[in-house]
C-alpha cells in the first residue's frame, strides 16, 4: 500500500522531496500491532524506528524499583515517530511502547535507513538534522523534568 500521503503529514518528512519520499517509502514495512501488544520493550536490542499511522501507544518507563509508569501517550493526530535512538545508535531500549488501541506503524531498520542515506545522500543528511531536531528536544524537556523531580526531592528532604 502507498503511504506517501500519509508521510507527509509527518513534521519530520513535510520537507522532503516528493521522488525522495516515494524512494523513502519503498523502504519502509508495514506493522500491526493490537491493543495491549508492546511494540518495543525496554531494554531490548533495538535498530528500527517507527512512525505510528494509526492508532495510539503508550510510552512506558521502568523505575529501579521494578514498577512502570506510562511517561506519554502518542497517538496518530500528532504525526510521531519512536525508535530513532535505537535505530541510529543500535542500542538498548530506553522505554517500552505499548499499543493502547489497534496501531498501524511503518518502521524501517537501521540497515535499511543507511542504505536510503546512501542512495539519496541529500534526503538523509535532512532527516538525520530533524530526528537530531527531535532528539535535542526530548532531551530539553527530559532536562526540565530531573530539574522539578530534583527542586521537589529537596524540598522534601528539607521538610524532614
Amino acid at each position: 500500500m502507498d503511504y506517501t500521503e500519509s508521510l507527509r503529514t509527518f513534521p519530520l518528512l513535510k520537507n522532503i522531496k516528493e521522488d525522495d519520499l516515494k524512494a523513502l517509502a519503498a523502504f519502509l514495512k508495514e506493522r500491526r500491532y493490537s491493543a495491549g501488544t508492546d511494540v518495543i520493550t525496554e531494554g531490548d536490542d533495538g535498530d528500527e524506528m517507527f512512525i505510528l499511522i494509526e492508532g495510539s501507544v503508550d510510552i512506558i518507563k521502568t523505575t529501579v524499583f521494578g514498577d512502570s509508569f506510562v511517561v506519554t501517550t502518542l497517538d496518530d493526530s500528532m504525526h510521531c515517530v519512536f525508535g530513532e535512538m535505537a535505530m541510529i545508535d543500535h542500542d538498548k531500549r530506553s522505554s517500552t511502547v505499548r499499543a493502547k488501541t489497534d496501531c498501524l506503524a511503518l518502521s524501517v531498520n537501521q540497515k535499511d535507513f543507511d542504505r536510503f542515506c546512501h542512495d539519496y545522500p541529500e534526503c538523509g543528511v535532512e532527516l538525520l538534522r530533524l530526528i537530531s531536531i527531535n532528539l535535542v528536544r526530548n532531551i530539553r524537556k527530559e532536562n526540565e523534568n530531573l530539574k522539578l523531580v530534583y527542586q521537589a526531592l529537596i524540598e522534601e528532604i528539607e521538610k524532614g
